[in-house]
């Protein structure tokens, strides 16, 4: 997969592609296509499973507009990248995604200055090469055994758009205006009022945390406004 080379998609058959990613970065199958499309490089094989979750090596994960410049492609076309869909950005950026430098220019821009400003400790500047960010989101993601890497926060001290662990049942839920919200590949439902403070486990990864508490406002589904 070369990053930069976006395309309407075309997906096919009356089965749903394991191509859903959740807010803990799994993969999943289901209708729910979202708003958002990106990669991680070619995780599927020539039957169009999934068979594996990360490839070695490949740090650039991006998320896309669904469509660019009139390209079009075949979803999940063997020896190529695997096609992913998110329900919105807040959701790719807690399974450790970014925006793409082509298709979407502004959001990258601005995550790259909030990303730097947000994380000075790593000496990175805004014009850096953004490989030196993906290496950087590579080690925040993604733990030694290769899953999903988490951290603790007060949930108190959390901007709007991160992705925490509910109490409860341990299930993803979105902090935004004021209330928790439970993540479905269809959207989102209202679970009660954001506490003020005490420990979350928080899925977003460390840096993205401080690059949207720097000022970089992800886009969120509309249903976590009704």
């Amino acid at each position: 997969m070369t990053p930069g080379r976006r395309a309407t998609v075309i997906e096919s058959g009356a089965v749903p592609l394991q191509n859903r990613v959740t807010p803990r970065g799994d993969i999943v199958a289901g209708p729910a296509r979202g708003t958002l499309m990106g990669n991680r490089g070619c995780l599927h094989d020539e039957a169009r499973r999934i068979v594996r979750r990360v490839v070695g090596g490949y740090r650039a994960w991006v998320t896309c507009v669904l469509s660019f410049k009139g390209r079009r492609r075949r979803v999940m076309t063997p020896g190529r990248y695997t096609e992913l869909f998110f329900l919105d950005e807040a959701t790719a950026l807690a399974a450790g995604h970014r925006p793409c430098g082509e298709c979407r220019r502004a959001d990258y821009q601005r995550f790259k200055h909030a990303w730097a400003t947000g994380n000075p400790e790593r000496g990175i500047s805004a014009c850096a090469r953004i490989a030196l960010l993906d290496r950087e989101l590579h080690r925040d993601r993604l733990g030694r055994d290769g899953g999903p890497r988490t951290h603790q926060a007060d949930i108190g001290r959390l901007p709007d758009g991160v992705f925490v662990a509910d109490a409860e049942s341990a299930s993803a839920v979105l902090v935004w205006r004021g209330s928790l919200w439970a993540w479905s590949p269809e959207g989102y439902t209202r679970t009660g009022s954001r506490p003020p403070y005490g420990d979350v486990i928080v899925f977003t990864p460390l840096s993205t945390v401080n690059a949207i508490a720097a000022g970089y406002v992800p886009m969120v589904h509309a249903t976590a406004d009704i």
